[in-house]
């Protein structure tokens, strides 16, 4: 099958198209009204807790305030919050990882008056930008994807992408990233992986752990609300995320 990336640039938007045998699969737009957020990882400061609908908003540096839900906060008395607001990563790792692409369902948050206050800062990321006069849904559970892998800094899961069919191919990937792992942190392993060596995992582990540690350093010394991390641009998410395993081409109509 003939796969390429297909990016149009355009005044007022970039639009990215994965085409198979000619007939368009799948298609990414982003405006250049900043208004796509999705991904970017903020200092907030919560503005109003919300405990009829068991939420809060969240100064994150925009005209409108952010929207989180008590399913989206750390407790400030479990493990996860010492981890991503004091970088408190143990160096003992559990071989006790559920198997799945997605983190076990936890326990009953606590009420949401109980585990944050106005006027308190907190390290949001955009899980889906604001809409019209809706403002954008954040959430405290942070993940940094890569090319390979997607570290998850306030899980323990390990989870393979299920689009990774193959039983022996499954296990050798998740051997890999059990005996690769550094302390209590989780990660997914994404299709693109699959048939990956074990160089290269270490190598994304290490990039996505630099990364991590940087944006905790910036939200000790930054006042809130700022910026920590900006995701990438679209034309650039589809190189590292399609590009290498899913498009042999890529044909774009602007030369910046």
């Amino acid at each position: 099958m003939d796969k390429k990336l297909i990016v149009n640039v355009s005044d007022h938007e970039t639009r990215v198209a994965l085409l198979e045998d000619g007939t368009i699969a799948e298609l990414f737009v982003e405006r250049k009204d900043e208004s796509d957020i999705a991904g970017n990882i903020y200092k907030g400061r919560v503005q109003r807790v919300l405990p009829g609908m068991q939420a809060a908003f969240v100064d994150i540096g925009l005209s409108q305030a952010a929207f989180i839900y008590v399913d989206d906060v750390i407790d400030e008395s479990s493990a996860a919050f010492e981890k991503i607001f004091f970088g408190d990563t143990p160096d003992s790792v559990g071989d006790g990882v559920p198997e799945g692409d997605a983190p076990a369902a936890s326990q009953k948050p606590a009420p949401i008056e109980d585990v944050l206050s106005e006027g308190q800062e907190i390290m949001v990321q955009v899980a889906k930008s604001s809409i019209g006069t809706k403002g954008a849904r954040v959430t405290c559970h942070i993940s940094l994807p890569g090319r390979f892998l997607v570290l998850m800094p306030t899980s323990t899961h390990v989870g393979i992408s299920r689009r990774i069919e193959d039983e022996g191919e499954r296990s050798r990937l998740k051997s890999l990233m059990l005996d690769l792992r550094e302390g209590e942190v989780g990660y997914i392993v994404r299709t693109a992986a699959e048939g990956v060596q074990q160089e290269k995992f270490a190598y994304e582990m290490d990039f996505l752990r630099n990364l991590w540690n940087n944006i905790q350093t910036k939200f000790r010394g930054a006042s809130a609300p700022s910026l920590l991390h900006q995701e990438l641009a679209v034309s650039l998410r589809a190189v590292r995320d399609i590009l290498t395993h899913e498009a042999g081409e890529v044909v774009v109509d602007s030369r910046a």
